[in-house]
Formats: structure tokens, sequence, C-alpha cells
């Protein structure tokens, strides 16, 4: 049982899973246990949820995702991917890897990944990919064969108390892979972690990577580089869809596919494959002119990555209007004053509220924090303020113009924006 937005209820993945024979149901009860023995939960469930006072109740066995997660991995040797972003997409890139090569990989991700229409799979292969969260420890659980870190950042400080303790946990992760993991030089927090054990490999643009991107070259629509391996072997890559952070991305992919025995030159076709995620630069449609695009991006870091990709697109007539939802009260308390600078390559910026993701408010704490932060960094941008989703549907109908780029980001319910602008524009007739 996993937390969630109740308002999502009935979504592609419940319908695939009843397609599949599961039993879906939707909302809170102790009798949806029926004859269960076991009783699964992520961190988001609370002890007061129906379900978990009934198993209490009836003595049935109350298993975290941690505890499922380290059983999977032990049927396999897991290829865990971890780092406060970039772990859906590199995990999707790596499966891809793996997948050319004749591997057949099982995989869990945390989101639909083309190809395969599905974030999950389970295989006869060797190989499990799996996009391993520190948000709340569970990446420590796998019995890890291989591992990367795509970066680290100040993130999940509620549940690991500092960035200190954070540091720690990934250098547990490190330390506790049998086998290589694979770094990203280029990032000040991943780079903190390269002598935690002696299989470690680092990858980027730095002249000090052991595996290093050379001659990058961007097209707007794409980008094509080399990999110098460290055997000395150089591999050319392409993806088909823009930005460095990609580029760094699948890096990590092949080195880390090459360093467990992967024909890198395979490899090398799976990558090129790669055609996106959900939730990650997806594009959901258009109307009135308007193209929508939406992307979970939440962290200053990735806001900066997403737009600066966004805004190298070739096809872009018009503005690039960025919509951006903040997510948790938590993490808009510790870090609102580093999305200073973040929305630069936008057009229009638009700010809207916190969304809680089940956090309780905090005082002195919203959406109006970042707000003030773009704005006194960069007082020439076109900054507004839309709270609510009703002021977003009229704000951003009225705003929107034939030729421009709306980008919606954020990790929380902000994702269904898109789908009603496309309605409510289509209504008025601009279809």
């Amino acid at each position: 049982m996993h937390g969630g937005h109740q308002s999502a209820e009935k979504s592609t993945t419940t319908r695939r899973l009843r397609d599949l024979g599961v039993r879906v149901e939707i909302g809170h009860r102790g009798d949806n246990l029926r004859d269960a023995t076991h009783v699964a939960v992520s961190t988001a469930i609370s002890a007061d949820t129906p379900e978990i006072v009934a198993a209490s109740a009836r003595g049935i066995a109350v298993m975290h995702r941690y505890d499922l997660l380290a059983a999977i991995s032990a049927t396999r040797s897991t290829l865990s991917v971890s780092g406060t972003h970039g772990k859906t997409t590199t995990s999707a890139l790596l499966a891809l890897a793996l997948d050319a090569a004749g591997a057949d990989p099982s995989f869990i991700i945390g989101s639909t990944v083309s190809p395969y229409g599905t974030g999950s799979r389970w295989s006869d292969g060797p190989w499990l990919v799996l996009e391993a969260d520190e948000s709340d420890s569970t990446f420590l659980a796998a019995v890890r064969r291989g591992a990367i870190v795509t970066n680290v950042e100040p993130d999940h400080l509620d549940h690991h108390g500092s960035w200190e303790d954070l540091l720690a946990a990934f250098r547990r992760f490190v330390a506790e892979t049998d086998g290589p993991t694979v770094i990203c030089a280029d990032d000040p927090g991943a780079v903190l972690l390269a002598n935690a054990s002696s299989r470690t490999l680092t990858y980027g643009t730095s002249t000090a990577a052991d595996a290093r991107i050379l001659d990058e070259r961007h097209t707007g629509s794409g980008s094509t580089w080399q990999v110098s391996l460290p055997d000395g072997s150089v591999v050319e890559l392409s993806v088909d869809l823009p930005g460095h952070h990609l580029v760094l991305n699948a890096t990590a992919a092949l080195v880390l596919a090459w360093a467990v025995g992967i024909d890198p030159l395979a490899a090398a076709t799976g990558i090129a494959g790669y055609r996106g995620v959900g939730r990650r630069f997806e594009e959901r449609g258009a109307a009135g002119g308007v193209r929508f695009v939406d992307d979970y991006a939440h962290m200053p870091t990735e806001v900066r990555a997403v737009l600066s990709a966004a805004s190298s697109g070739p096809d872009r007539e018009g503005r690039l209007v960025a919509v951006f939802q903040p997510h948790r009260y938590s993490r808009t308390a510790s870090v609102w004053a580093d999305y200073a600078g973040a929305f630069d390559a936008a057009d229009v910026v638009v700010i809207t509220e916190v969304y809680a993701a089940g956090e309780h408010p905090i005082d002195g704490v919203d959406g109006a924090l970042v707000l003030r932060a773009v704005r006194e960094a960069s007082p020439d941008l076109d900054v507004r303020w839309m709270a609510t989703r009703a002021e977003l549907i009229e704000g951003l109908t009225a705003l929107l113009q034939p030729g421009d780029l709306c980008l919606t980001m954020g990790a929380g319910d902000l994702t269904t924006l898109p789908d009603q602008l496309i309605d409510q524009l289509t209504a008025q007739g601009r279809s």
C-alpha cells in the first residue's frame, strides 16, 4: 500500500493493474485487507491508516517497502541508481542499454518508460535495474552488485537530519555496493563520495574523470558526444532529447553497463533508442497553437537544467512560459532562496502555491518565498503569482498565445494542469 494524492484515484496504472487481474481498491478501509497475510507500506503511510489499524488488530504482518526491496533484489544481480535527481531517467537508460545487449533485465523504475509502456518488468535475465530512493533511506535496502550516484544535493533533510548525515548515508550506499559504483565527477556533492570505495569510477566533462565526455554537440532536439572509457576505448553516443543533464545521465548508464561486462557498443545502441519517461519533459499535447510539456523538476538545479534544455529547442516559435509548483513545505523552507536565477531561461514565469504532499503547513513558508527569490534575483523577468488552480486556469488561458511552449514543473498535482488547459483552450475554439 502506497501513500498518494487521493484525487488521482483511477489512473493508467490502476487500469493496467486491473487488466492484469490485480484487485485495486480506491480509498482506505480496514476491510480492504480481506484475506491478506501481509501488508506492504511506504514511508508515506501513517500508523493510523485504516488498513494498518486493521492489520494490527488481526495480527497481520506489516512490511515496509525497504524489506520488500531487500527481498526482491536478493534474487537478481541488482544495479541501483541513486542521486538527488536524474534517477528515473538514468535507470531507464541503463535498462535500455542492458536490453540492447541481450541481457533481458528486470527493472523497477518510478515512472513509465518508453518503449516498455511500464515502470516495472520481471524477466529471466540476471540483472535488476532499481531506481533507489534516498528520501527515506530505502536506497540502502537492496543487495547491490553495481550502482550509480548522479548527484548529491541537500534534500530530504527532514529525514536525514543534516547535510552531513545525508552524505554519510550516500557514503554507506557506495561502500556497501559489492561492485563498481559510478559517480559524477562534475557534481560537487557526488564527487565527495569518490573515496568511499576502492571500486568507484567517475564520469563527466572533468579532466579528472575516469570516463570523460568529449566533443559534446547539441542540435536543439538532441545531442551527440563521445565517451572515453577507462580502458582507453572511445564510444559514440547520441540521444534524441535535449539537455546536458541527459548527456550526463546517459554517460552514467553506459559506464556502469561497461563496468559490469556489457558490450559498450550494444549499450550505446540501446541508449540511442531512449524516448523519455513519464513526467520527464513529457509532451502533453497542444491547443490554440500552444505546446504543453510537463516535467517532474522541483529542485532548483533540476529547474535550471530543464529550462536550459527547453530554451534551446529549435521548434519553439513563441515564448517559453514556465509554470512552477513548489513541493513540500519542509523542502521549500530549506531551498527557496536557491531558486534565485533558476528561471532565467524562461520568458514568463508563473509561481503557484506549495503542494503539501501530506505535510502540515509551516508558519511563514509558502510559494511566495520562491516568488520573492526569483523576482529579487531577476527584476527584469516577467514573474507572476497564481496561487490556486482556478487562478492558474483563468490566468494562463488569458496569457498563452500561439507559438508558446507552456512547461509545467513540479512533483505534485500540477501534472494535471496541461490537460485542463488544453480542454479550456479547445472549448474556446482555440484548437
